[in-house]
């Protein structure tokens, strides 16, 4: 009896590290699942996608909103035009049915699923920032060095006569000695008094303030100052910014300046 308890004892023993290593080995199958896991969603993502070569040359949409989402850090709108229908996601932004917007440079992506959504679509166009267009704030080209570049927020179209009076202060400007100074002055801290005339909201996490003042070239572009912000303006406000001039800025997807003002605060009149 003794010697069958301590061949039992010994058997027990000899068993725990077989048991540990089939836990290990258990453990690792499921990393190594989880990993496979994750990488599936990748590939079918459209980050995925787009390193694989899944989409195709850059295109261009527009229409009447008839159908919008958000999810994944997306805004996916249904663009009606005439009798096609296009999807479209952009980084997230607010827009309402009814809304008409214009896109260009876009990927197209084929049945694309959104995790977010749980909705696979057929198309989707994967684009930078919309150019609005109609009932919504305008977002057209930005004219840098005689070239317009697609999907930013673009040069304000208005054709009333503005005339502000300068900002005070030792750090005080117009809109035309921004432009003129703007090598001197980039990465410095301006204030600039004007009357907003267009606005173009939740575009990259920014709010895109077009100022005038009176001031500067209309032909030349030198009139309208871009200026980014977290605060809100409104047109036909008159305000006063405090941000930092950049020089010849690039942000990707189309956002090129000759001259802007980022990350600025607002102080309304």
């Amino acid at each position: 009896m003794k010697q069958a308890v301590k061949t039992i004892a010994i058997l027990f023993a000899l068993s725990l590290p077989l048991a540990a290593h089939a836990a290990v080995d258990e453990d690792a199958a499921k990393k190594e699942k989880t990993i496979q896991e994750i990488q599936n969603s990748m590939s079918k993502s459209h980050m995925g996608s787009m390193m694989s070569g899944g989409g195709t040359g850059a295109t261009a949409a527009a229409g009447k909103v008839v159908e919008t989402f958000e999810g994944g850090g997306y805004r996916y709108v249904n663009l009606e035009n005439g009798k096609k229908k296009a999807w479209v996601a952009f980084p997230s932004a607010t827009v309402a049915v009814g809304e008409e917007l214009s896109f260009s440079g876009c990927s197209e992506m084929s049945n694309f699923t959104s995790k977010s959504l749980k909705r696979t679509f057929d198309k989707v166009l994967f684009c930078g920032g919309p150019e609005q267009k109609g009932k919504v704030k305008t977002a057209k080209a930005e004219a840098v060095k005689g070239k317009k570049s697609p999907g930013s927020a673009g040069a304000a179209a208005a054709t009333e006569k503005v005339s502000v009076e300068k900002a005070a202060g030792p750090n005080a400007y117009t809109v035309a000695e921004v432009f003129a100074k703007s090598a001197a002055l980039n990465g410095k801290k301006v204030q600039v008094r004007g009357k907003v005339v267009k606005v173009a909201t939740g575009i990259m996490n920014r709010n895109w303030i077009h100022l005038q003042d009176g001031t500067g070239d209309a032909k030349k572009k030198t009139n309208d100052l871009v200026v980014t912000s977290k605060e809100q303006a409104e047109e036909g406000d008159v305000i006063t910014i405090s941000g930092t001039v950049a020089k010849d800025k690039d942000f990707g997807s189309g956002y090129k300046y000759a001259v802007i003002v980022e990350q600025a605060t607002v102080k309304k009149q």
